[in-house]
């Protein structure tokens, strides 16, 4: 490989480039929570109900080429959300439920183009001396995102006149449902809880592809790893004290750092 002046050689390696990325605040309103069986009977007999939090256990996506646009490609996202809330019963403590709800995105973003079969001599998991199966050179879709804030909520009544099949229980996925202890309900003859939720994301398309970048040397590891061996004492000695923990920030020392660089924070006068 030839030299450079920045490194002491170039290499080429096979990476992940992003091509094209995007961000975006969504405000998802009045999204069909499914309950659990038992928390679908505790909001039936509920006065009032707040909202908890709320998480997100899945995203499907599905990546799909725009005819007649080059290189620009759909990204369908569906969000599975957890949420819990409380529900008031009655002048004593309330009672947390946890449910189901999903929101759909659709973005466009570039993608670039390549018509090349991939095939790999990885062997795929689980199937002996299998390898991998042929893939598309479609882009490869990411999605980033936090937990969501559960702005609102509220209980509507039955109503026999709409439409129930809004979501087919029966057919989610078994990971989705094992993320509640009890099983998922729909019905059109209780109550309906909607929620709705903020949701800060970021959704990337990527390309696999082969880089010529300068190289310094090898990542050779210059520490030790910490044993677990050694007198408890002397190892709990050696963790720094969680200072932060005491003092929480005050305002507008989380949010901003003064033009100081990522991660500095002004600590203001007391």
């Amino acid at each position: 490989m030839p030299e450079n002046r920045y490194g002491k050689e170039s290499v080429c390696i096979n990476t992940d480039r992003i091509y094209d990325c995007c961000k975006d605040k969504d405000c998802f309103e009045d999204l069909r929570v499914y309950l659990t069986r038992v928390g679908q009977s505790v909001v039936d007999r509920a006065i009032n109900v707040k909202p908890k939090s709320a998480e997100v256990i899945w995203v499907y996506i599905d990546v799909e080429e725009i005819p007649f646009n080059d290189g620009y490609y759909t990204a369908d996202l569906k969000y599975f959300f957890r949420t819990t809330f409380d529900a008031f019963t009655g002048v004593g403590r309330p009672t947390e439920v946890e449910g189901l709800c999903t929101a759909d995105k659709k973005v466009i973003l570039y993608g670039g183009e390549g018509n090349a079969r991939i095939f790999s001599s990885q062997v795929a998991p689980g199937e002996g001396d299998a390898q991998l199966a042929e893939k598309s050179n479609l882009p490869k879709c990411v999605a980033e995102c936090v937990d969501p804030i559960a702005l609102a909520c509220k209980v509507t009544d039955p109503c026999d006149k709409c439409c129930c099949c809004e979501c087919d229980v029966a057919a989610l996925p078994a990971f989705v449902c094992n993320f509640f202890e009890d099983e998922i309900v729909d019905t059109c003859e209780q109550n309906k809880l909607l929620v709705t939720l903020g949701l800060f994301s970021m959704v990337r398309l990527e390309r696999e592809v082969q880089l010529l970048i300068p190289a310094y040397d090898f990542c050779i590891p210059c520490k030790e790893c910490p044993g677990t061996g050694s007198e408890p004492c002397e190892l709990f000695k050696n963790i720094k004290f969680p200072t932060e923990e005491f003092f929480p920030p005050l305002k507008g020392t989380a949010l901003f750092n003064n033009g100081q660089g990522a991660g500095c924070r002004k600590t203001a006068a007391r």
